[in-house]
């Protein structure tokens, strides 16, 4: 059992955790890195949205960022934590190997897990055709026809928004519980609305080519958009009393990315919508620099 005493340990890899890494480091901090970059829903998609990058895709942008947080001293390891435990002033995180590691300061930058369908196909085509993010990939699916699969706001908003790229957009639900407004939107923008009608298979060898549905019929389409809503988040830090939001979904954070608990910060898609990368470097860059400098301040106490 390792017991190593870090300044900051960040929880996730993807950009918002990689950036509190890099700014964290420089900033002289010890700092352990927790989780796989292949678990942010950035690494499969394709990023054009991003401030001087015409595009680019998330693999390489993760791959770079961790390569840059080396390079400054981080220390990764790739694997997941199994609890947080409060001592004294500081925190006790176990890992799934068994290890357990000390640290003044925890940064959570998981994300928001995406409610899988769970059908075949779906992992086998993840970030071929198959998206849990209608605002990263819309604009991939140009004069094609997509499906969107959800019954709530959610997927009905990522429907209406997908009719400004697709040629044809289907929503697959088993009963449309939305608001009459996103329900008159979806009939004004040509949504093709398929309630009690479920995905039974994604279909296609090296991308999306179709879905199988409940009845045996088969819809030709070249991209899958899952939007079943984001799962119950933070079990790790509940018994912390860290607070979230009214959905409680969320972190609640200030603007220096500090929780209700002392030492526990929060930076990326965990913090809320929107779910996109520009928020999560930002936050990270913020989360980073203030765990640091409260590492040192507790070193000078």
């Amino acid at each position: 059992m390792s017991n190593t005493m870090y300044d900051v340990t960040i929880l996730g890899c993807g950009p918002g955790g990689l950036q509190a890494a890099i700014h964290a480091s420089r900033k002289k901090a010890k700092v352990l890195m927790l989780g796989r970059i292949d678990n942010s829903s950035l690494y499969w998609a394709h990023v054009e949205n991003y401030c001087c990058q015409i595009k680019i895709s998330g693999e390489d942008i993760l791959r770079t960022g961790r390569q840059q947080a080396e390079s400054f001293g981080t220390e990764f390891r790739d694997e997941d934590v199994l609890s947080i435990d409060p001592v004294d002033n500081i925190f006790s995180i176990k890992l799934e190997s068994g290890d357990s590691v000390l640290s003044k300061t925890v940064i959570i930058a998981t994300g928001s897990s995406r409610n899988k369908l769970k059908v075949p196909g779906e992992n086998e085509l993840l970030g071929k055709g198959v998206s849990y993010c209608v605002d990263c990939d819309a604009g991939f699916y140009k004069n094609e026809v997509v499906a969107v699969v959800g019954c709530r706001s959610a997927a009905a908003h990522g429907a209406v928004s997908l009719t400004n790229f697709a040629s044809e957009v289907h929503l697959y639900c088993e009963e449309l519980d939305v608001a009459d407004g996103l329900r008159t939107q979806l009939k004004e923008t040509g949504v093709i609305v398929h309630e009690g009608v479920q995905i039974k298979e994604i279909l296609g060898e090296t991308a999306v080519e179709a879905v199988l549905l409940d009845d045996g019929s088969t819809q030709n389409v070249s991209g899958v958009f899952i939007e079943l809503g984001a799962k119950g988040v933070l079990e790790l830090t509940a018994m912390l009393g860290v607070q979230l939001d009214e959905s409680m979904k969320y972190l609640e954070t200030d603007k220096k990315q500090r929780t209700n608990i002392t030492g526990i910060y929060g930076a990326g898609d965990i913090c809320g919508p929107p779910l996109q990368m520009a928020k999560a470097v930002g936050e990270g860059c913020v989360a980073g620099i203030e765990a640091a400098n409260y590492a040192k301040k507790i070193i000078k106490e």
